[in-house]
Order: structure tokens, then sequence, then C-alpha cells
């Protein structure tokens, strides 16, 4: 089973999500929060695999309780797709991120991507995120000589949306390949996830955001 929290300060939307997921079989709410220290408190006793972790509440907001959590991959909720706490919350450690009006199919989806241990991260909302929030991004920078020029290969495409699969075809290699390198450069990065790959090249101008239009 995969065991659940939600974290979100509202508790009809904590209601309607835990009503989708009861119809699950794989999935399990286990506790309920209505703010980021909440959170953190009932993760000294509950086993949690998965946060649903709102950013906006009281007390302690979901940038600041993510950048805590180590054990449980952390997906965050967001009312807006151009979210600045969004943004940080990624950075801070989470996972991917979902807008509150989520189909019950992608959420299902997404919460069992992060147990799998994959990101979720819809690129073209990220790369809004990014041309929105990242405007501040130093000069380009010569990516870290610890990787490969294959592993860097990989990073960009990461960074561009591309899925394992996407990618091993680009690069002609078995996706098995890939999955391989990105774990080197994880490892090599510090980084914990495809979707803080994604924000590192961002913000190293390893890649740029598109021009609009």
């Amino acid at each position: 089973m995969i065991r659940v929290m939600l974290v979100d300060d509202q508790a009809l939307l904590r209601m309607g999500f835990s009503m989708v997921l009861a119809a699950q079989p794989d999935i399990e709410v286990v506790a309920e929060a209505g703010d980021g220290q909440e959170a953190l408190d009932l993760l000294r006793s509950v086993e949690v695999d998965v946060v649903l972790m709102d950013v906006r509440m009281p007390r302690m907001d979901g940038v600041a309780a993510t950048a805590r959590i180590t054990g449980p991959k952390v997906l965050i909720l967001t009312t807006f797709d151009l979210d600045e706490y969004a943004y940080a919350a990624v950075r801070a450690g989470a996972s991917g991120f979902l807008l509150k009006d989520v189909p019950p199919d992608d959420l299902v989806s997404a919460i069992r991507t992060v147990h799998a241990g994959d990101a979720v991260v819809a690129p073209s909302t990220l790369r809004r995120m990014l041309t929105e929030f990242a405007a501040h991004s130093p000069e380009p920078v010569k990516v870290t000589e610890e990787l490969t020029a294959r592993e860097h290969e990989v990073l960009l495409e990461v960074a561009r949306g591309q899925s394992n699969q996407e990618i091993a075809a680009i690069l002609h290699v078995a996706e098995a390949t890939v999955k391989t390198h990105l774990g080197r450069i994880l490892a090599k990065l510090g980084l914990r996830d495809r979707a803080q790959v994604v924000v590192y090249a961002y913000e190293h101008g390893l890649v740029t955001p598109r021009p609009k239009g």
C-alpha cells in the first residue's frame, strides 16, 4: 500500500482528495494535517510514503515544511500554475506539483509515479514558472566536469521535459541506460530527482526558456 498524508488548510478539499484515494486498492490515506507544522508533528509517529502538500497555509507553509521532510516524497498542490511558492517548493525538494483541480485519474497517477521514485513535472508549466521566477539566474556556467559527455546530454534532455523513453530514442540507447545515467547525474550533482534536475539546468544557464510565440 502507498501511504499518503494530505496537508491542506481546507478541510473540504482534504475530504475530496480522501474520497478519491479511498477508491484505490493500492493507496491509503493514513494522516491529514491543516498546516506544515502539524504535518511535521504527525510524521514523527506516522509512516508516510507520499505527502500531498498545499503551499499557502497558516503557521507553516508548504515550502518550509517540504524543506524539512527527508523521508516521504512530496507532491505540491497549488491553485495557480504560475506560483512562486510551488517553484520554491520544487527547489526545496518536492518531487513535483499538481494543480488543485487535477482530474482524479491524474492525481492517482502522480502519487504512484513519485512513490516509484520518479517526479511529476509538467514541462510546459514548469517552463512558464521558470520564466517568471528564475529571471535572476546567474550567467551560464560550465557544467561540472564530473559529468561525462553522455550524462550532460541526458541532463539537457531531462531539462527539456523528455521522458526516459523519449531520451532513449533521441540518443539511440536503451531506456535502462538512460536511467543509469540519470542516477549518476543525481548523485554527482546532489539532486533528489528529475524535478530538481530541471531547475538546476535552468538556473545554471544550461538551457533557457523558449521565447513565447
